[in-house]
C-alpha cells in the first residue's frame, strides 16, 4: 500500500468504539472538544504527552527541514502508537485540513507516510475539515456538531482570556484553574443534553462564567503585561512553545492570548476576500457572510460577557472585535496577505499594543515562511507605530534550547520592567514645592 492510499474510518470502527487520538493544541478549548465528540459517541482522546521524546519520535518521520509543528504533531500521535498503551487494530487518529496554502494540509500525508513507513499503514486516519478534501463514513461533521463546535470556540477563548487575567492575581492559589475545571464540566453536561451551544444560550452562559470570574478575590498590585502571538499551533500548544504561558506565569507576570475565535474569523473572511479580490460566485459569498455574520454574533457574545465582568470587578481587558482588528492594519498590511496567520498576526500585536501589552512574543516555528513574514518581518513597522512597543521573536525548531529561549524572554521582560517602572514615575503626582 502506498503511504498516499488511505484508510478509511467506518460506522462499523465507530460501532466497535475505536479510540482515536489527536495531538492537543489548545489545551482548554481542546478538553471541552473531546468531551463534545464523546456526546456524539467518538472516543477521541487528547494527548496530553509531553517530553523530549515527542521531538525525538517527530524527527524519525518528518525531516527536519518541515515545519516544526508537523514533527511535533505527529511525534506526539506516533509516539501514543508506539507506547503500548492502545490497541492498534481499534485506534484511529484524527488531525485538521484546512485546505489553504499552509503546508498544515499536508500533515495528514506525512503522517500516513509515517505509518506506512512503521507498518502501521491500516490504522484510519481521519480529516477534520470542512472543505470536503475527504470524507470517513464513520466519521461526519453535521450542522448540530458544527454548532457545538463553535460554541467551543467561545466558550474556551473566554475561560482562556479570564484566566490568564486572574490568575496572577488570585489570593487563593488555584482558584481561577478551580473555575476552569468547573465550568468545563458544566458545559460538558450541558452539551450532553444538546443545551449550552446556540446564541441565546451563550448569551446568557458567558455572562455568568465571566462573574464568576470576577469574583474570585484578587490581590492589586501591578505586574508586566505580556502578549503571545505566533503561528497557531506554537501560540497555544505548551508542547511547541515549551509551556510559555507556565514560564511567563512563573516570571510574575500577566499572559494575553488572542483567541480562536479571531482565527476562525480570519479564515472565513477569508473566503470572502479572495471572491473580492479574484472574483466568483456571488452564491457562494452569500452563504459565507451568514457563517462569517453568525461568528461576528458568537464574537460579540464574548465581548459582551467581559464588558459585564467589568460591572462586578473593573479589572478585565476587554478583546477587541475582527472588525476592529482588521480595521487596525489598513496602511500596514495588505488583506490578500493571508498564508498562514497572515496579517491576523500583526494585527493582532497592533491590537495587544493598544490594550496594554505592549510586551510581546511572537512564537515563531522553524519553516513557516509567511509567519515570519507577517511577524518578524512586521516588527519595524510596528515599532515605527508604537515606539514604546516591546516585541521579540522566538524560534522554535528541532535544534532550539529552552535555555535559550527563556533568556531571550528574560532579556525582553527586563527591558519591559524597566518601561514599566518609568512609566510609573512619569505618571506619579509631583510634591508640591
Amino acid at each position: 500500500m502506498a503511504f498516499t492510499d488511505r484508510v478509511e474510518f467506518t460506522k462499523e470502527m465507530k460501532k466497535e468504539g475505536y479510540t482515536i487520538l489527536a495531538p492537543n493544541m489548545a489545551p482548554i478549548h481542546f478538553r471541552l472538544f473531546e468531551n463534545l465528540f464523546a456526546s456524539y459517541g467518538y472516543n477521541v482522546e487528547i494527548l496530553q504527552t509531553r517530553g523530549r521524546q515527542i521531538v525525538d519520535e517527530g524527527l524519525k518521520y518528518v525531516h527536519n527541514d518541515t515545519c516544526y509543528p508537523a514533527l511535533l504533531t505527529i511525534g506526539q500521535m506516533m509516539d501514543a502508537l508506539h507506547s503500548g498503551k492502545y490497541d492498534l487494530h481499534k485506534t484511529a487518529l484524527i488531525i485538521t485540513q484546512t485546505g489553504g496554502g499552509c503546508r498544515a494540509s499536508n500533515y495528514i500525508h506525512l503522517l500516513r507516510k509515517a505509518l506506512e513507513k512503521d507498518g502501521l499503514s491500516y490504522i484510519p486516519v481521519i480529516s477534520l475539515n470542512m472543505s470536503g478534501l475527504e470524507k470517513n463514513s464513520g466519521f461526519k461533521l453535521t450542522l448540530p456538531m458544527i454548532r457545538k463546535a463553535l460554541g467551543v470556540l467561545a466558550y474556551g477563548d473566554l475561560l482562556m482570556l479570564l484566566h490568564n487575567q486572574t490568575r496572577p492575581y488570585e489570593k487563593e492559589a488555584g482558584a481561577s484553574r478551580k473555575l476552569v475545571d468547573d465550568w468545563t464540566k458544566k458545559l460538558t453536561d450541558m452539551f450532553a443534553k444538546e443545551k449550552g451551544y446556540s446564541a441565546k444560550e451563550m448569551e446568557t452562559i458567558l455572562p455568568q462564567i465571566a462573574e464568576d470570574f470576577a469574583n474570585v478575590p484578587v490581590t492589586g498590585e501591578k505586574k508586566v503585561r505580556v502578549g503571545v502571538v505566533g503561528e497557531i499551533y506554537v501560540k497555544y500548544s505548551p508542547i511547541g512553545n515549551n509551556d510559555l504561558e507556565e514560564f511567563l506565569f512563573s516570571q510574575n507576570c500577566e499572559t494575553m492570548v488572542p483567541g480562536l475565535l479571531g482565527f476562525m474569523l480570519f479564515k472565513v473572511d477569508n473566503r470572502m476576500e479572495d471572491i473580492k479580490l479574484f472574483g466568483g460566485s456571488k452564491a457562494k459569498f452569500g452563504v459565507v457572510k451568514i457563517f462569517f455574520d453568525y461568528l461576528v454574533g458568537i464574537e460579540s457574545h464574548v465581548i459582551r460577557a467581559v464588558e459585564h465582568a467589568n460591572t462586578v470587578s473593573n479589572r478585565f481587558t476587554v478583546p477587541s472585535s475582527y472588525a476592529h482588528l482588521k480595521k487596525l492594519i489598513t496602511g500596514v498590511i495588505g488583506y490578500g496577505c493571508k498564508m498562514g496567520e497572515g496579517w491576523l498576526l500583526t494585527a493582532e500585536m497592533m491590537e495587544l499594543i493598544e490594550s496594554g501589552y505592549p510586551n510581546i512574543i511572537c512564537a515563531q516555528p522553524f519553516g513557516c515562511l509567511p509567519n515570519h513574514i507577517v511577524g518578524k518581518g512586521m516588527i519595524r513597522s510596528l515599532k515605527n507605530l508604537y515606539p514604546k512597543s516591546n516585541i521579540v521573536p522566538i524560534d522554535y525548531d528541532p535544534g532550539a534550547t529552552k535555555v535559550n529561549q527563556e533568556n531571550r524572554i528574560k532579556l525582553m521582560l527586563a527591558v519591559a520592567k524597566e518601561n514599566m517602572e518609568q512609566a510609573e514615575k512619569e505618571n506619579a503626582p509631583k510634591a508640591e514645592e
